[in-house]
């Protein structure tokens, strides 16, 4: 059992490898739509008293998250791999993700936010981040921070905290390019 557990593992390791480079492949050549899943966090879920504008209401950042954050900085300088605008949910792990990875304030929209309980809304969100990697048309990348269930939703790929999606629109959904993992 052992044998085939660590045989397993070998085998997927160069294949998480190669989705990595193959990633970078791509954000190099910019002109791509990155979704980003923020930086590990201290918790699983926001406390009872959230409050958007209050970070001390919200799950942020372990230390381990914001060097992971100061990583992926770092790597998108090291491999040239140019960004245009950086879009971010208005959830402070988010942000501060965005701020610590790009060293700039990234445009807040609300889209990006976890995605709401109401499935109207839930269809709002989607559609308006939908309309948003439509109409994006630049030569460096688009990078927008968010949360796992609103990658999950727009992809069905569920990222690690910290992992990049590449994507671009493909009929009434997105197809992923690639992935990035820091």
């Amino acid at each position: 059992m052992i044998r085939f557990a660590l045989a397993l593992f070998l085998l997927v390791i160069p294949f998480a490898a190669h989705a990595t480079d193959a990633g970078w492949a791509l954000l190099r050549d910019g002109g791509h739509v990155v979704l980003l899943r923020h930086a590990m966090v201290t918790g699983t879920t926001d406390p009872a008293n959230f409050d958007i504008d209050s970070c001390a209401t919200q799950i942020n950042l372990s230390a381990r998250g914001k060097q992971q954050a100061s990583k992926i900085g770092a790597l998108f300088a090291a491999r040239a791999a140019p960004v245009e605008r950086v879009l971010s949910s208005r959830y402070c792990r988010c942000l501060d993700t965005a701020r610590i990875a790009f060293e700039a304030e990234p445009e807040l929209f609300a889209p990006l936010d976890l995605l709401k309980g109401d499935d109207a809304q839930k269809a709002a969100q989607i559609a308006a981040i939908m309309k948003e990697i439509r109409a994006y048309s630049g030569s460096d990348n688009l990078i927008m921070v968010t949360h796992l269930e609103d990658i999950v939703a727009l992809t069905g790929v569920s990222p690690r905290e910290g992992e990049a999606v590449v994507v671009e629109p493909q009929g009434d959904g997105l197809r992923v390019l690639g992935r990035v993992t820091f």
